[in-house]
């Protein structure tokens, strides 16, 4: 056993979670690479006098599903599911797909039932804001391959990334989200960018460990009509099984009037029409994990890398809630390091960040040399 995949497990269990006595715990694994990690978060919750349930899916069987199912045969898989995760007092969910492109000949509309009939009532509507949760990946050949790296390198990246000082990341926030929390007017200025939206009123979300693993973001959602201009998210993203690079959009009363992304802009545009909110803008946030440079098409880690905003398409949180209701939530991200081209980010006319880096000196801890 390696001693940080036990040293990750009781992260997950102690912190994220904070698991105690006769809490309800659900386990659930998509691929079964993630053995190890799973039996020690076993042992240690069930160690803390936790009840532990555990179950395993797989991208093979779920595309055999939706690939042969009907609407009606798509919805019946909550039923059973939508019991249990009423029952549960904490949920970790670990992805260890060997396979990023599995469900990529999956039609649309099955992947929109999926998502409207189990995804929505089962996670959105009870795990989300019911239970102690946080989900992760899990290293394997398939996120190395993505990180182009070789397994070995990727697990020593991962570890640091997974383990490292959430508690001095969470402190390190604080002025931002206080910043965030009393601002009205954000302009974002970057090369096919120049966006500007309202965030008045839409409280602020410090993300350092207890949801996501790893983590590193302070999210709100944008006043849902407010956003004009146009935007291009530079970092490739991963969707069903197929990757979409440099997403163009045009925004007009905060709806998305225009969506390209080169070969893919028809899928794009289907993905945007499967329902009224998923045109719309349900959430947007500074990412500044130190130990994330460069994007890997996972968005557990895309999202959080140093020096990038991201965007959700879709719905918003519970936590930070602009009204806007879908089946999607759909984080793109951009990146603002030089080497992708810089930008600038403005909040209430006062320029916050430039080519990735915090300016005022109350948000320079969060710039990556102060949180390594």
């Amino acid at each position: 056993m390696d001693q940080r995949t036990t040293e990750l497990a009781n992260i997950l269990v102690n912190y994220s979670c904070a698991i105690k006595k006769d809490d309800r715990l659900l386990v659930e694994a998509n691929g079964f690479d993630s053995l190890d990690l799973i039996a020690e978060i076993i042992r240690i919750a069930t160690k803390k006098g936790a009840f532990v349930f555990h179950q395993f899916r797989h991208d093979t069987t779920q595309r055999a599903l939706l690939t042969h199912a009907n609407e009606e045969q798509i919805k019946a898989q909550a039923k059973y599911p939508l019991y249990q995760m009423k029952d549960m007092d904490c949920y970790i969910g670990v992805r260890a797909t060997p396979n990023i492109a599995e469900l990529s000949d999956v039609p649309s509309k099955k992947t929109a039932w999926f998502a409207k009939h189990y995804g929505i009532p089962v996670h959105l509507k009870v795990r989300v804001p019911n239970t102690r949760w946080v989900v992760l990946r899990y290293p394997n050949y398939a996120m190395a391959q993505s990180a182009k790296m070789p397994l070995s390198a990727f697990e020593d990246f991962y570890y640091d990334v997974c383990t490292m000082d959430y508690g001095k990341m969470s402190r390190a926030m604080n002025p931002l989200k206080r910043l965030m929390d009393r601002t009205d007017h954000v302009q974002i200025m970057a090369p096919g960018t120049d966006l500007e939206f309202s965030i008045k009123g839409l409280t602020s979300i410090k993300c350092a460990g207890k949801l996501n693993i790893p983590d590193g973001e302070c999210f709100t959602a944008p006043v849902r009509e407010s956003i004009e201009g146009k935007v291009r998210f530079n970092a490739g993203s991963l969707l069903e099984g197929v990757v979409f690079e440099d997403i163009d959009l045009v925004f007009s009363k905060g709806r998305v009037v225009e969506a390209k992304s080169g070969a893919n802009t028809k899928k794009l545009n289907e993905i945007l029409d499967r329902d009224k909110g998923a045109r719309y803008v349900g959430e947007f946030a500074f990412g500044f994990n130190p130990f994330i440079t460069k994007p890997m098409l996972d968005i557990l880690f895309d999202e959080k890398i140093a020096g990038s905003f991201h965007m959700a398409l879709g719905n918003a949180y519970d936590e930070c809630d602009n009204g806007n209701k879908s089946s999607l939530h759909w984080d793109l991200v951009q990146i603002q390091t030089p080497k992708k081209g810089g930008g600038e980010i403005w909040l209430d006319g006062k320029l916050i960040r430039r080519n990735g880096r915090f300016i005022p000196k109350s948000l320079q801890g969060l710039n990556p040399e102060n949180l390594r």
